[in-house]
């Protein structure tokens, strides 16, 4: 459980920041991140600092309780030390681990969804037939408003030729193709037909069939089969953890500038914020995200969508 937060009540809490910056950069890599914010990473954890106007927040993270308790320690006795024209409060909270973060609460769920367009007929008929048909994996369909935010951004972003990396029963891609003008193209890759064959008759039903070439087979080798250069207006990237980065880096060079790729579940359930969590998916993850904020031919920007979403602009 090698997560924890304290919320410090200050009015000078930029200012701290800078200071822990620059003296734990003595005895750590320490750097300012953007305005009033900053992170310190020690050799067995790291310490998030950000600055609101009435208070300093603090995330500490590392792969066990005691090397989380030595982070809190070191950062609490500096700041402390810094303190000299204010007495300051620091409680942390207890241990959590990042699979216990509630990143959409129940209320707020509810209240999102009720204030969405819901979800036509058809939809909401794929959607039921998922779960009767797969079980538990229903779960790795995307969610009402999540289908209803992948359509607005091929509508805005005016898109005719698509590409999705993960099908599973057809939802997303159903969402993408009917966004697309008459005359647009989803390219649908999955690497098993178990459960795209679900999809057809509802692609067909909604009269986007047509628009929809279904690619069946390893995802990689279907994107290296492809010709190189800039293809697509639009990306969406919903499928194995493990090979987010290598299907990044297929795409990006195949986006059209202005292009957008969306990146599927970028929290992993929370467990990327947890270092306790080190399997390979999660890893990949870490990478990707990484990747993406400091990747000079594209903008992003990461939302707290249901499991975290990723929308990055080809410059």
């Amino acid at each position: 459980m090698p997560l924890a937060t304290a919320h410090v009540a200050t009015d000078r809490p930029a200012r701290y920041v800078k200071q822990l910056i620059s003296h734990m950069g003595h005895k750590a890599t320490a750097e300012l991140t953007g305005a009033g914010r900053g992170t310190i990473t020690f050799r067995h954890g790291t310490c998030s600092l950000t600055s609101t106007p009435q208070e300093l927040v603090l995330i500490a993270a590392a792969a066990d309780p005691g090397s989380l308790t030595g982070v809190q320690d070191v950062v609490t006795r500096h700041l402390l030390r810094f303190a000299t024209q204010e007495e300051l409060h620091i409680g942390w909270t207890g241990p959590t681990a990042g699979d216990a973060l509630e990143i959409v609460a129940p209320a707020i769920d509810d209240y999102l969804l009720a204030h969405c367009t819901p979800p036509d007929p058809l939809l909401t008929e794929l959607a039921v037939t998922t779960r009767q048909a797969t079980g538990r994996a229903a779960g790795m369909q995307v969610s009402p408003d999540e289908g209803a935010l992948l359509e607005m951004l091929v509508r805005l972003s005016g898109a005719r030729t698509a590409i999705e990396i993960g099908v599973f029963t057809g939802y997303s891609a159903l969402c993408i193709a009917r966004a697309l003008p008459a005359d647009g193209r989803l390219l649908a890759c999955d690497v098993s037909s178990q459960w795209t064959d679900m999809a057809r008759p509802f692609w067909e039903c909604a009269g986007v069939d047509d628009r929809i070439d279904l690619r069946i087979g390893p995802a990689l080798r279907t994107l290296r089969a492809l010709p190189e250069g800039p293809a697509f207006d639009f990306a969406f990237i919903d499928a194995d953890k493990a090979n987010y980065p290598a299907y990044y880096e297929e795409i990006v060079p195949r986006l059209n500038p202005g292009g957008l790729l969306v990146l599927d579940n970028v929290f992993l359930g929370g467990r990327v914020l947890d270092p306790a969590f080190q399997e390979d998916d999660h890893q990949a993850m870490r990478r990707m995200n990484n990747a993406v904020a400091h990747d000079d031919r594209m903008d992003c920007v990461m939302l707290p969508v249901r499991d975290g979403v990723t929308l990055a602009r080809r410059r």
